[in-house]
Formats: structure tokens, sequence, C-alpha cells
């Protein structure tokens, strides 16, 4: 893969990675996506719907009548 390259330990397993964000910035975003929601994992989680409920009772969201 071009602009991607491994590094190796002295018995040639690789041990890391170096990547060309200017070349790969959707596999950044991949690798990035994917550890954010590993770490948000174990938070409390809410519907939709209720998130909508919350956020029209305090005046931050309005549903658009023509809809």
């Amino acid at each position: 893969m071009q602009g991607v390259q491994f590094v190796v330990d002295e018995s040639g397993r690789k041990t890391g990675v170096v990547i060309d964000l200017r070349k790969n910035r959707d596999l950044w975003e991949d690798l990035f996506d994917r550890a954010l929601a590993r770490r948000r994992q174990g938070e409390p989680r809410e519907t939709l719907e209720k998130a909508k409920g919350r956020l029209i009772k305090a005046g931050e969201l309005r549903l658009d009548a023509s809809r």
C-alpha cells in the first residue's frame, strides 16, 4: 500500500506502522473512528427519540412542520 510503512523489530516482526496522512486520509479517519467507538463502548446511551425530546424541551431543536 502506497504511503504506509511498517516498523519491524530485529527479528522482522511488525511492531508499528507509519502512515502518510496526506495519501491515506480515509484510512486514518477509519482507524480513529474505530478507536473512538471502542473507547466510548461503555458510555451510557439514549435513543434518538429520547435525545430529540430532550433537545426540543430545552429549546435547542425545532421540528419543521412541513416535513
